[in-house]
């Protein structure tokens, strides 16, 4: 299959193209950063999602992964700019599977403002976007992680009495890496047909944890 996915030079979005080219997908990244990946089944293409977008020929799933975090352009990178990929690369016939990456966030509100509410707004605009890919058969959903391993959260990864307080908060007391993430991308479009208009939290029960006291 021929999937396109944005923000693929680093963190989840790469581990994420590095999955479909190893299951012997084509692979197109949207990235405003150079390519990190080698060439082969993979084309990338240096565009800012805000700005102009390439013309690429119809795809069968796209994965919407390029975000900011604390910028001041939370909501117009990963909102806004999600919408604008969606609405260029989704709506065609043969299209399968359109994936939204959002965050723990989008529903316990525990992030920047800004970024929380631009999670959130994905959420809801891949409800909408579930409504009218339907007509195609196609599906789509959203993969909400919660604290992930990526050199962007390396601050509190870092730091042993911030990350005793977050253990503190979560369940299975770690975080998921990158590849974890990146096989529920696959699995989520590649592999599901029937899901829909679902948001999918990973977030190691840091939002189940709760203390009985008796």
């Amino acid at each position: 299959m021929k999937v396109l996915i944005t923000g693929t030079s680093d963190g989840i979005g790469r581990e994420i193209a590095l999955k479909f080219l190893a299951c012997g997908h084509e692979v197109t990244g949207i990235d405003i950063l150079p390519a990190t990946i080698d060439g082969g089944r993979y084309t990338h293409f240096t565009a800012d999602i805000c700005g102009e977008l390439p013309d690429i020929p119809p795809v069968d799933i796209l994965i919407n992964n390029a975000g900011v975090q604390d910028s001041g352009r939370d909501i117009d990178v990963n909102l806004k700019g999600s919408m604008r990929v969606t609405e260029k690369y989704a709506f065609h016939e043969g299209i399968k599977s359109v994936l939204f990456i959002a965050s723990a966030s989008a529903s316990n509100g525990a992030e920047f403002p800004e970024y929380a509410a631009s999670k959130g707004g994905i959420v809801a605009y891949m409800k909408n976007v579930a409504l009218r890919l339907a007509r195609y058969g196609a599906t789509s959903n959203s993969l909400s992680p919660g604290g992930v391993l990526t050199s962007s959260n390396g601050r509190v990864i870092n730091d042993g009495e911030k990350w005793g307080k977050i253990m503190a908060q979560t369940l299975l007391r770690k975080w998921a890496d990158c590849a974890e993430i990146a096989e529920w991308a696959y699995f989520i479009t590649a592999v599901n047909s029937s899901m829909t208009a679902q948001d999918i939290l990973v977030d190691n029960g840091e939002q189940a944890k709760a203390e009985f006291i008796w």
